[in-house]
């Protein structure tokens, strides 16, 4: 009896809650931002605008495109299609989350920096994805990220990265050689570029983290690569709380990738510990201790070692793999840049057949091509923030727990920012100072910049320098034009070129 009066007790208010969370608190914020001339898609219980987010990428994928850099509609094609109709700046819903979504400069400026005072974070991840990129530097917020970084920090100062330039070479070298060796006797031969660039990030990244190489840390690429799919299944979906408890057959999946990646990692922490003793490979400097502003001895224990360093191999591979990818296919559909930059490789090796790292710097040309393949495909596309009070942007009044969705690509081709030409490939527009700070900002910008831009800037210039010395490329004839969001930007079908030895 007692139980059954408790029932009709609760039921009811639980019943208020739910229509409380899912329809008045909705409501409420949706007339809030109405007031102030902000509209978007209406808003569904529950779900909110998931379903149309989420179609809206599948019919997306469904079709190629010439190849033209006009790509919006492909890679975030929900703000392609909501923008036109609500305005650079709207309102939709994943689930009961309010997000605005914006190409407002001053906006954006404001939220990268953080001017409120500590009103801006980074969104928490869903904790599906946190199996991805560990609990380091991407998802961790407040004091625990400010430990992370200034170490971090530590590791990736620019002389250290310099020191790092002779893995680069090394890692490019031994691709070139493979290359070679495909070539064969043949003047020209085809081959999916991208592929081969994931291999070079891999080594790279596994030279500069462990002191190791690609085969000895293709596990932990391998496993990571599986679980990329699996969250990028979930961050479209809205995340019920508990659900990534439940023994689901791609919850299992999760679980499995998650314990053997950890495992792999700190087996490669262990094989590698007497190679670390008298290196300054990124492990050894994140295990070691620094001391902080008030002179006291900071470190961070193996498994926050064991979350960046996932974090470190998911981004150093996959950022720079892209990065490059793209890089390539602008270079062999532009030939007059591809010959000026490879002009200026030649000019600089001076007969060498590898770049040597003091002359990095004097890349010019090729360092304007890497920030306009950048701004055209930059890697990272969803950036979000969240609000953690209420603030005040510009004449906006913005109620806590509201997330940002800042539209990079969109910024990027802008035509009142960067002219008429805005879609077209021109490297020399970085020539010229840029009028706003968040006109460009393919690594972010303000406090959370991304720790390892000027890692992914110099490891750009070595590889596409070195290749450039080696190779002239033109695009395949089998080549789709069709980029995707999958958690980076990535050719849907691969990046085919024909190649061609350079024999003088």
């Amino acid at each position: 009896m007692h139980l059954v009066c408790l029932v009709y007790v609760l039921l009811p208010v639980c019943v208020l809650r739910l229509i409380h969370s899912m329809i008045w608190v909705p409501w409420r914020i949706h007339v809030h931002f109405r007031k102030q001339g902000i509209s978007g898609p209406n808003y569904r219980p529950i779900f909110g605008n998931t379903e149309e987010y989420r179609n809206s990428f599948t019919e997306a994928r469904k079709k190629t495109m010439p190849f033209n850099h006009n790509i919006v509609h492909r890679v975030t094609p929900f703000y392609h299609e909501w923008s036109r109709k609500y305005g650079k700046t709207f309102l939709y819903w994943f689930g009961v989350i309010p997000i605005l979504a914006t190409a407002d400069l001053d906006m954006i400026k404001d939220i990268f920096m953080n001017t409120g005072g500590g009103s801006f974070e980074k969104v928490r991840l869903n904790p599906q994805a946190k199996l991805l990129f560990g609990q380091g530097l991407n998802g961790l917020v407040g004091e625990e990220w400010a430990l992370h970084r200034r170490i971090a920090n530590q590791a990736f100062m620019m002389e250290r990265i310099k020191c790092w330039g002779l893995d680069i070479m090394a890692s490019t070298m031994k691709m070139l050689t493979k290359w070679e060796e495909i070539r064969g006797e043949r003047d020209e031969f085809e081959m999916d570029v991208h592929r081969e660039l994931q291999d070079l990030a891999s080594d790279v990244i596994s030279k500069t983290a462990f002191g190791s190489n690609y085969e000895e840390g293709k596990r932990v690429f391998s496993l990571q690569d599986k679980q990329k799919h699996l969250v990028f299944d979930a961050i479209g979906n809205v995340y019920i709380p508990g659900f990534r408890f439940l023994p689901t057959k791609k919850n299992r999946e999760r679980w499995r990738i998650e314990r053997e990646t950890r495992a792999a990692i700190r087996n490669l922490i262990k094989t590698n510990s007497k190679a670390r003793e008298n290196s300054r490979n990124l492990l050894s400097l994140l295990m070691s201790s620094y001391k902080n502003q008030d002179g006291k001895e900071e470190k961070l224990g193996v498994e926050e070692i064991i979350n960046e360093c996932k974090a470190f191999y998911f981004a150093g591979k996959e950022s720079m793999a892209d990065l490059l990818t793209w890089a390539l296919l602008l270079l062999a559909q532009h030939q007059e840049w591809q010959d000026k930059a490879r002009e200026e490789v030649l000019s600089v090796c001076r007969g060498n057949e590898v770049l040597l790292s003091e002359n990095v710097n004097d890349l010019k040309i090729v360092n304007l091509i890497i920030h306009e393949t950048l701004r055209l495909y930059p890697p990272a596309v969803m950036l979000m923030r969240q609000t953690t009070k209420n603030v005040k942007l510009g004449t906006l009044d913005v109620p806590a727990g509201t997330q940002f969705f800042l539209a990079l690509p969109s910024i990027h081709r802008d035509t009142d920012i960067w002219g008429k030409d805005a879609n077209e490939f021109n490297p020399l527009r970085f020539n010229e100072p840029r009028n706003h700070l968040a006109s460009f900002f393919p690594f972010g910008l303000g406090p959370r910049i991304c720790v390892g831009k000027n890692l992914a800037i110099m490891e750009a210039k070595v590889a596409l320098a070195m290749i450039l010395r080696h190779y002239s490329f033109v695009v395949s004839a089998t080549y789709l034009h069709a980029p995707r969001l999958l958690i980076s930007m990535q050719p849907q079908y691969g990046a085919q070129l024909l190649l061609r030895r350079i024999t003088s």
